[in-house]
């Protein structure tokens, strides 16, 4: 799977960032969602995990996708 960064949060390069996949899905890396009410609300099934982004950070993917 080949990555192209989208955007990202920060200076360093280092923090919560989207990819663009050569599949044409989206990769999202971010904080990873521990609080256990939180992960109850969503009922994630099984091989799936939920990530913390700020919402900055998806404004940003639609301002490079317009």
């Amino acid at each position: 799977m080949k990555l192209t960064k989208i955007t990202d949060g920060c200076e360093n390069k280092n923090c919560p960032a989207v990819y663009e996949t050569d599949h044409g899905t989206l990769v999202v890396q971010g904080y990873v969602l521990s609080d256990p009410e939180a992960l109850k609300q969503i009922g994630l099934p099984e091989g799936e995990s939920a990530v913390e982004v700020t919402t900055e950070l998806l404004r940003g993917v639609h301002a490079v996708s317009d």
